[in-house]
């Protein structure tokens, strides 16, 4: 191992460094857990609406199928 050599000393400011960016990555995942159960209390909640609104989607559907048929019988019925 000519001209290469590994120094087993360490600064303190590698170890502020080190600490810091530790801190900071447990702070970020803190407000990511913080993120994520906030967004699963709010699907938790607006399932059951999407739910209904789909059901009347639905229904709005099937009535303007109706109304449809029923325009198409009175357009061909003939007047008295």
């Amino acid at each position: 191992m000519s001209g290469f050599q590994i120094n087993r000393s360490v600064s303190a400011g590698i170890i502020v460094t080190f600490a810091l960016q530790s801190a900071a990555v447990l702070m970020w995942g803190g407000a990511a857990e913080t993120r994520l159960q906030i967004l699963e209390k709010t699907t938790s909640t607006s399932l059951p609406i999407a739910e209904r609104l789909v059901r009347l989607e639905e229904q709005m559907i099937m009535a303007r199928q109706s109304l449809a048929r029923i325009e198409r019988r009175l357009d061909h019925k003939p007047q008295n």
